[in-house]
């Protein structure tokens, strides 16, 4: 198990991301965002030895209508997702999907090697891979005891 060193400002950064979604996702449904306007797809971020690893749930939304972006260390993920042609808000007896844009900006903790990327879509779930850097894999060292 490698031992890494505490970033309190990335718990920070966390806490952050997590009361701006609580706020929008409140401020949507105050205003009626169901129906149209920008939502928030959930994400799930985690990290290997050698990749970061990068989950958003799109079910019901073409591939064509999203795009990824990479710059630096940031990952930009926006597309929408439309409402059926045949059918008009007033026709439903209930909307709790989200239509219309998104968009998400995520800051990645590493440098990041851009020319091996990888996304996929499986069962609703994009799945964005993110080879790390190779001066920001974890490397172990060997210390010698006197």
């Amino acid at each position: 198990m490698a031992l890494t060193k505490w970033d309190p400002f990335k718990d920070l950064l966390f806490l952050q991301d997590r009361m701006s979604r609580i706020f929008d996702e409140a401020l949507m449904k105050y205003k009626g965002g169901a129906g149209g306007g920008a939502w928030f797809p959930p994400v799930d971020i985690y990290e290997t030895e050698e990749l970061i690893i990068l989950k958003a749930e799109l079910p019901g939304i073409d591939m064509k209508s999203v795009d990824i972006e990479v710059k630096d260390s940031t990952i930009t993920l926006r597309g929408e997702r439309k409402l059926e042609k045949n059918l008009n808000e007033e026709n439903y007896h209930r909307m709790e999907r989200f239509y219309g844009t998104f968009q998400r900006v995520f800051n990645l903790p590493y440098l990041i090697d851009r020319n091996d990327i990888k996304a996929s879509l499986k069962d609703g779930v994009l799945k964005i891979t993110v080879p790390k850097y190779e001066e920001a894999k974890v490397k172990a060292i060997k210390v010698q005891v006197l």
